[in-house]
């Protein structure tokens, strides 16, 4: 149905008008993925008052998993009215348990992981996730890839470097009082982190294809779990602030686009694959960029440059070549 990674694509002069469609729609969604990764954190910015995010984040969480549940409902209606006939049992669902409790974790990580290094540091850093991903794409799903990809891939990795390190800066900002340091407990934590995420995306990737259920009824599976585990986080959090404190119309935004993403993500895995997915991450910070200049008047750096040009190197070596 869709274009999967390593598939030779059919002669465009085969192609009937409903395949040309899909082509078409397929692409869309990848744009529309890159746009929306690139503007998540350029959103954010605009919610803030005073320098402060105003919103709770949980409960932002919350509500794009019960959106994507909602979505997913309506469209499990429309197209996939036969399923409801399938016995659904909890042996179906359970496998979707391991990821949400997976993602619950890295978030958490992601918090305690700041009491280890600097910023800047986790930010370069966490672009181990491309290879960590990678790897575990290639042993899990009996990938092999060849070393001009795996030279791709490194590219991908170092141009995340590169834009986290320096890619945009703020001239206004003169409080270059940033201390470049990084303990050992936070490396072991860096590579946890790092391992869990790629764990996470492989295995909602082998378990939306091994499973032959239509994707709208494993996305009820899986945003089932999010909520709960989400709703867990909220409750136990302790924010001191009602639910929906601080939003805002950029909030909602936030919350429609993020929604939007998830589903096209769950997509991707069930229809391409991870690789795909690491791809749309690295080209989402050439949209972050240019938002960021556009409208918070961020220098853009040669840093910034150098990872354009890397990403474009990666997809011509991954995707170009014969």
């Amino acid at each position: 149905m869709f274009i999967i990674d390593n598939v030779e694509p059919e002669e465009p002069l085969g192609l009937s008008p409903g395949q040309i469609i899909r082509r078409v729609t397929w692409g869309l969604m990848l744009v529309a993925s890159v746009c929306i990764y690139g503007s998540h954190a350029p959103l954010i910015s605009l919610c803030r008052v005073g320098g402060q995010i105003p919103f709770s984040s949980s409960s932002v969480v919350l509500l794009i998993e019960l959106s994507k549940f909602v979505v997913s409902i309506v469209l499990l209606l429309i197209w996939d009215r036969r399923s409801l006939q399938v016995s659904v049992s909890w042996r179906l669902a359970a496998p979707y348990a391991l990821p949400a409790i997976l993602y619950g974790a890295n978030n958490n990580l992601v918090v305690h992981m700041q009491h280890f290094m600097d910023p800047s540091s986790f930010q370069v850093l966490s672009n181990l996730k491309i290879v960590s991903t990678a790897l575990l794409y290639s042993v899990v799903l009996r990938q092999r890839l060849s070393a001009r990809k795996w030279y791709a891939l490194f590219l991908l990795m170092a141009a995340g470097a590169f834009y986290s390190y320096g890619g945009i800066q703020d001239l206004e900002d003169r409080s270059a009082d940033t201390h470049i340091y990084v303990s050992l407990p936070g490396l072991l934590l860096m590579l946890l982190y790092c391992t869990i995420s790629g764990l996470s995306a492989v295995y909602t990737e082998v378990t939306l294809k091994t499973q032959k259920l239509p994707l709208n009824l494993q996305n009820i599976f899986l945003y089932s779990f999010g909520i709960i585990i989400n709703w867990l986080v909220h409750v136990t959090g302790g924010h001191g602030q009602s639910f929906l404190d601080g939003f805002s119309v950029w909030v909602l935004v936030i919350i429609i686009s993020q929604a939007l993403n998830g589903l096209i993500m769950s997509a991707v895995m069930k229809h391409s694959s991870n690789i795909t997915r690491l791809f749309i991450i690295s080209l989402s910070m050439l949209v972050n960029g240019l938002l960021s200049y556009l409208l918070f008047q961020l220098q853009l750096t040669t840093l910034f440059f150098l990872a354009v040009l890397l990403i474009g190197c990666a997809v011509y070596l991954f995707y170009g070549l014969k």
